[in-house]
C-alpha cells in the first residue's frame, strides 16, 4: 500500500479555491442565464453542440461524449428540451436503427437571444477578471489538465 501524497497547504487552498470558483461562477451564469432567457447553463450547452455542428444535428451518442455527461442525464435533459420545442429526435434515414437530436428553429431562435446576455456575463465575471496574460496561461493551464485527463481515459 503506497503512502498518500497529501497536499501542502498551499496546494489545499488553490485546490479549494479552485473548486469553490467553479461552483459559484457556474451557478451565477446559470442564475443569469434561466433569468434572462428561460434557458438553463445546460440548456444552452446542449444548444452551443447542436449549433456548431453540421445541419444542426448530432447523434445521442456524439453529444454525450462532447458534453461528457452520462447518457441518462442526457436522455432525460433532451426530452425536458423536446417537450419545450428547443431540439426534436429524427430517426436516420441511413441506417433506420439510429436517430439524431436536431435543433428546432425555436431552439436557434432561443440560442441566438440569449448569447449576447450570456458572454457578455462570462466577461463580466470571468475574463475581465483576469489580465490578457492571465487568461492566455489559464489556457496553457487548462489544455495541460485536459491533455492528463485525455491520457488517463486513454484518449
Amino acid at each position: 500500500m503506497t503512502v498518500p501524497r497529501w497536499l501542502d497547504d498551499d496546494q489545499q487552498r488553490a485546490w479549494r479555491s479552485y473548486l469553490r470558483m467553479q461552483s459559484r461562477l457556474g451557478a451565477e451564469l446559470n442564475r443569469r442565464l434561466q433569468a434572462a432567457s428561460g434557458l438553463s447553463l445546460a440548456d444552452y450547452d446542449v444548444l452551443v453542440h447542436l449549433t456548431d455542428a453540421p445541419e444542426g444535428r448530432l447523434r445521442p451518442y456524439e453529444l454525450q461524449r462532447a458534453l461528457e455527461w452520462e447518457q441518462s442525464r442526457l436522455s432525460h435533459h433532451l426530452s425536458r428540451m423536446q417537450r419545450r420545442g428547443l431540439v426534436e429526435r429524427r430517426e436516420c434515414a441511413e441506417d433506420g436503427r439510429g436517430a439524431f437530436v436536431v435543433l428546432t428553429e425555436a431552439g436557434r431562435r432561443a440560442i441566438t437571444a440569449a448569447a449576447p446576455g450570456h458572454v457578455q456575463a462570462v466577461r463580466e465575471l470571468f475574463v475581465d477578471a483576469l489580465g490578457p496574460g492571465q487568461v492566455e496561461t489559464l489556457g496553457r493551464l487548462s489544455a495541460r489538465v485536459l491533455a492528463r485527463l485525455d491520457a488517463a481515459a486513454g484518449g
